[in-house]
């Protein structure tokens, strides 16, 4: 055999096997898809991933009252050749219809929902979807408020394991990435609206890694706008969800930031010292900067407007090596 060939067989094989051997990191998404797009460029981002075998999505929790939120979630999972993956919500509560693109997606897209299946609930979906997985593997990302993170931390044992909630983080969870706050210290709308009671016995009772996005970091990250629009046919229905949204006038990227934090092995911002977040009843929140503390927040570094087009890219289905 040449030599040159021989090489290059020995270089090709070495890297497909370190690419594959890999694990792909299994994700839950907890999303309140309603008010904002940013959910929706978020959970983009997670099927780019997914494509690259980067991650895993084990389940999509819709923390949100609007009555199409889970359609909405199902509709993009299917469109993206994902149909199976489950979605978990509140049940129990009243819905309405206020979101500017929900219903046109759950409604124009096919998708499990649409044929009499039922959404799961969402804390016997985190329960078993944590009981299955590796030790120390799994990565939530939160971008709402916490209702159903503080129900499972507060769920007890069952069918599904003899463990506690708290006890199942404890175990099964590797690091919860949190969009919410605002840091050192401020109010911002996922920790005070609607719930932020949640907030405070989530964020004080997590038994493990937490890292905050604060609203201050994706603030200045504009995402959404002329480069979505053209990298992504018109009936995509990301691309709708932006179009509806505000007509891709472009969006901040509070959600996104979270993703990339959690999955990027790229040091986009500098992380706090360790603390706790405190949490005060109206949802505002400080910072208590401790060496014992398991909390952290993102503290900006590279440049918005670099971080835009890692997140632009992400979203309309374009991964570069080393992002």
């Amino acid at each position: 055999m040449n030599r040159n060939i021989q090489l290059f067989l020995i270089l090709f094989f070495a890297f497909t096997f370190t690419f594959h051997s890999k694990a792909q990191v299994p994700v839950i998404l907890d999303a309140d898809l309603d008010s904002d797009v940013d959910d929706v460029g978020a959970l983009a981002m997670l099927h780019t991933l997914e494509n690259q075998q980067k991650i895993k999505i084990l389940g999509v929790v819709v923390t949100s009252d609007d009555k199409d939120a889970a359609g909405c979630a199902a509709a993009i999972n299917t469109y993206y050749n994902r149909p199976d993956i489950p979605i978990g919500v509140e049940k129990g509560i009243a819905l309405r219809s206020f979101s500017k693109y929900t219903k046109q997606l759950a409604t124009n897209y096919p998708h499990p929902l649409k044929n009499g299946k039922q959404p799961e609930d969402a804390t016997r979906l985190y329960r078993k979807l944590l009981v299955n997985s590796p030790d120390n593997s799994v990565i939530i990302i939160s971008i709402g408020h916490l209702t159903n993170i503080r129900k499972l931390l507060n769920s007890k044992a069952d069918q599904i394991s003899p463990l506690s909630g708290k006890e199942l983080i404890q175990k099964k969870v590797k690091i919860w990435s949190c969009m919410g706050g605002k840091f050192p210290n401020g109010k911002e709308a996922n920790f005070y609206r609607p719930d932020p009671e949640s907030t405070q016995i989530a964020v004080k009772n997590w038994p493990g890694k937490v890292i905050f996005s604060g609203w201050e970091i994706g603030n200045n990250i504009i995402t959404g706008a002329d480069y979505l629009k053209h990298a992504l046919d018109s009936d995509h229905p990301v691309s709708l969800a932006y179009q509806l949204f505000n007509g891709y006038q472009g969006r901040q990227s509070w959600d996104q930031t979270s993703i990339l934090v959690a999955l990027s092995d790229k040091k986009y911002w500098n992380l706090s010292p360790k603390g706790n977040v405190i949490v005060y009843e109206d949802g505002s929140n400080a910072w208590e900067e401790t060496p014992e503390g398991s909390h952290q927040y993102l503290i900006e570094s590279v440049p918005p407007t670099e971080i835009a087009k890692i997140i632009d890219a992400l979203m309309v289905g374009i991964y570069r090596p080393g992002f």
